[in-house]
């Protein structure tokens, strides 16, 4: 996730205070993981340096003073400009789960245990999605079936690499 990108996406909306951009993307894309206040307004401070945004006069509020963010026509180019781009397919084929099991056979180590370990991580993650789904609104349902499908796949790629560990130890200690 590129905050700053997204934080330039939210001010493209609508020129905004910090804590209103915290708020906005906490709200969206910060489900489970919120952005801490001092990463917005470090962020801000980079892009305003870059001539990304420009910074407003401060206003009075009912804290301290709060200076509004606009996005500027460079960062508008720049936010276009990635908005276009294709993400990058995943997965990239050198995974942490791949090294894992690799590494473990290597070793002379229990391969099928880390699975037996990681399936289950995976399927309590699974269920954890469903609540979310079941319970949340239509972004959460469709932030959760991304990783349900992503775990999905994983759970698939775990009991073929476990039906195939006598090959594959023997692949990677030859």
């Amino acid at each position: 996730m590129s905050v700053p990108l997204t934080l330039l996406g939210l001010l493209e909306r609508e020129p905004s205070h910090g804590y209103d951009l915290k708020r906005d993307y906490d709200a969206v894309f910060g489900r489970g993981k919120p952005l801490p206040s001092g990463q917005v307004y470090a962020t801000l401070g980079r892009l305003a340096r870059d001539g990304k945004v420009v910074v407003g006069e401060a206003e009075a509020g009912a804290g301290p003073d709060r200076k509004r963010y606009v996005i500027t026509e460079q960062g508008a180019t720049e936010f276009e400009a990635w908005l276009t781009e294709p993400v990058e397919a995943e997965p990239h084929l050198q995974t942490v789960l791949f090294a894992k099991v690799v590494l473990a056979l290597m070793l002379g180590r229990d391969a099928a245990r880390y699975l037996d370990t990681q399936r289950a991580a995976h399927l309590r993650r699974m269920r954890e999605l469903m609540e979310i789904k079941r319970a949340g609104g239509m972004v959460d349902a469709l932030l959760a079936d991304h990783g349900l499908f992503h775990l999905e796949s994983d759970l698939r790629w775990i009991d073929l690499t476990a039906a195939r560990l006598d090959a594959l130890a023997e692949a990677v200690r030859s």
